[in-house]
């Protein structure tokens, strides 16, 4: 049977996960009676919540074309940058790519993103302009786009002379003629055969067995499963094996005890896999990604990629305030830190350090999006944690020179709203590229922009623009330090007592600034309640109630109409608080606090500059 390895990759929101749908229902691995699920890829809660790819996932499907039956292997890949560990691993697995291309937005920063890994693999992309039947759609503006991006990206002759395919995902059509929309896909799988070459790996099937590992996982039947493409050989179960890291140093020995195939949404036991094929592979208890499984015979560990370093990170400790312990069940360091080395084990692009104090734990990571997911997985998960600001991870250069990471930006905004992005970011250290219509009425703006200065911008650039703005950004490369940067002009709010708030005190305060509480909620001493309206931090009393006596007054009380809080998302949270604060994140709660509870040792406070 032929075999085709291929990825989907593409900016997030252009459809990938759509057309992986679209190309398994029309491929007819489901049956007539099967319930079929919007996105059937994305399995996870959060990816489901938030509409977007976490975790690179592996399909195959059965396509029946005019060179006979062919096995395709498709890989879904993340498209937020934040999650590019993923998508630089997966990439090794396969043999080609569909580079899928929004008709309207065009090229954006996270398609250069995966295109320059694609391309420095050795990739030959098919190029699929993808949501053709949109309103503003120009498909020959994008073409021309992507086109210009793969010769600055250094591709080949042979990359450049790429195949262009028009779709629609979502309408399940794919046509090589723009101007003939078909009503299948079956034009794309047929460019996948034609354009896609056969797994070389195919022709060392007689040789000893080796497969690097890409992924990993924990079963609570079959324990850890490791995926990856069997890069020569068979893998039998029962045979005997061994693991090896980068240098080739035996990490250990055992028995394969399963081999999984991917065969459509369900992986299935098969009785061996051949080199090329892509599997997962149950037996081993402490191989990771990026080691090499292989037959006893073998020394040589297989090259694997080494992966572009975290640009942010965050302390992680245990959850200290007069709170802790009341909603979640694992409290302890000793259990963080063994659930954040686990996340690190499976996630080569997070990188975990001890800190001096033995309850916290430096966790660095692409962005603070990749960070959110995993806390947000850990407080599902019963965790109380307390967070820190994030920060930038710093390098220095050969000089001794400080060296901080810089990132591609490219904003769609509302015309009207142009000036006031560009002023902020301006303020911000950021340089403006290139700015010009991208159509509807929307301006373009593209920066480079120090990362540190992106920490925290994201909720004010929706309210700059009243919501109607987009902010794509991907990690560029690292340039000198560029100086100090204002961060947050406004100070907060800050209970000086413990209790459940009042109604009545919130209601007098309210002239003071912005709250984050309602009525009747626990809050203690040191707990950020709300925004001030001023420079500086203000401690008050939120749990003071009406005096009641019987003496009445002339007029009738009035009834007490509170103003509903602002609530933040964790994201939100992690990203507004200072250097002095923290999140404390909690199953059920996610609460802002001093790091320093106690007013009387916090410093004094100093107005800016």
């Amino acid at each position: 049977m032929n075999l085709r390895n291929v990825a989907i990759i593409a900016h997030v929101d252009h459809g990938k996960t759509t057309m992986v749908d679209a190309l398994l229902s029309q491929s007819g691995i489901f049956r007539a009676n099967e319930a079929t699920t919007e996105r059937a890829m994305d399995s996870g809660d959060q990816e489901k919540e938030r509409g977007i790819t976490i975790l690179a996932k592996c399909t195959s499907i059965l396509w029946n074309g005019k060179t006979g039956e062919t096995r395709i292997n498709i890989i879904d890949t993340p498209g937020h940058a934040d999650f590019g560990g993923e998508v630089e691993r997966i990439l090794g697995m396969v043999d080609g790519c569909v580079l899928l291309v929004d008709a309207e937005e065009g090229v954006m920063p996270q398609t250069k993103f995966v295109l320059t890994k694609a391309l420095r693999m050795g990739l030959r992309p098919i190029l699929c302009i993808n949501k053709v039947d949109r309103a503003h759609a120009d498909p020959d503006r994008v073409l021309n786009e992507t086109f210009d991006l793969f010769a600055a990206l250094g591709a080949t002759d042979e990359q450049l002379d790429f195949p262009v395919i028009y779709a629609s995902g979502r309408s399940g059509w794919a046509s090589m003629d723009f101007n003939n929309p078909k009503d299948n896909l079956h034009d794309l799988y047929e460019l996948i055969v034609a354009h896609v070459p056969p797994p070389a790996a195919q022709e060392r099937v007689t040789e000893p067995f080796q497969i690097l590992n890409v992924l990993i996982e924990s079963d609570p039947f079959l324990g850890r499963i490791l995926t990856g493409r069997v890069h020569s050989g068979k893998a039998v179960p029962g045979m005997a094996i061994k693991a090896l890291d980068r240098n080739g140093k035996q990490i250990e020995q055992g028995r394969i005890t399963k081999v999984l195939a991917f065969r459509g949404l369900k992986r299935q036991p098969v009785d061996e896999a051949e080199a090329g094929d892509i599997v997962a592979i149950a037996g081993m208890s402490k191989a990771t990604v990026a080691d090499t499984l292989c037959a006893l015979e073998v020394n040589e560990a297989l090259p694997a990629l080494p992966i572009d370093p975290p640009t942010i990170s965050m302390t992680v400790g245990v959850n200290d305030s007069p709170l802790a312990g009341r909603e979640g069940d694992k409290v302890q360091s000793r259990v963080i830190r063994d659930r954040l080395l686990k996340e690190a084990e499976a996630n080569v692009a997070i990188r975990i350090t001890e800190t001096q104090g033995s309850d916290a734990y430096e966790v660095a990571g692409r962005g603070e999006l990749q960070l959110g997911v995993l806390i947000e997985n850990m407080r599902r998960e019963g965790f109380e944690l307390s967070i820190s600001r994030p920060r930038v991870v710093y390098q220095k250069d050969e000089n001794g020179q400080l060296m901080e990471p810089i990132e591609d930006v490219m904003i769609d905004v509302d015309e009207e709203f142009s000036g006031i992005v560009i002023e902020k970011l301006s303020a911000r250290k950021a340089e403006m590229t290139d700015m010009g219509p991208s159509g509807a009425g929307k301006t373009r703006i593209q920066l480079k922009c120090p990362s540190r200065s992106l920490i925290g911008y994201q909720g004010e650039f929706l309210t700059d623009t009243r919501g109607s703005g987009v902010l794509n950004r991907v990690f560029s490369h690292y340039e000198a330090h560029k100086g100090a940067i204002e961060s947050r002009l406004k100070g907060v709010l800050v209970s000086n007592s413990d209790g459940d708030t009042a109604a009545y005190a919130l209601w007098n305060l309210e002239e003071r600034g912005v709250m984050f509480v309602g009525a009747g909620e626990k809050t203690y001493q040191g707990m950020i309640i709300g925004e001030n309206s001023r420079w500086d931090d203000l401690d008050v009393n939120p749990i003071k109630g009406k005096q009641l006596t019987n003496v009445r007054a002339s007029g009738k009380d009035e009834a007490v109409r509170l103003t509903p809080p602002r609530k933040m998302s964790l994201e939100q949270a992690i990203a507004y608080i200072e250097e002095d604060e923290l999140v404390e994140v909690t199953p059920k709660n996610i609460r802002l606090r001093k790091e320093i509870l106690n007013p009387s040792f916090r410093k004094k406070r100093q107005k800016p500059e």
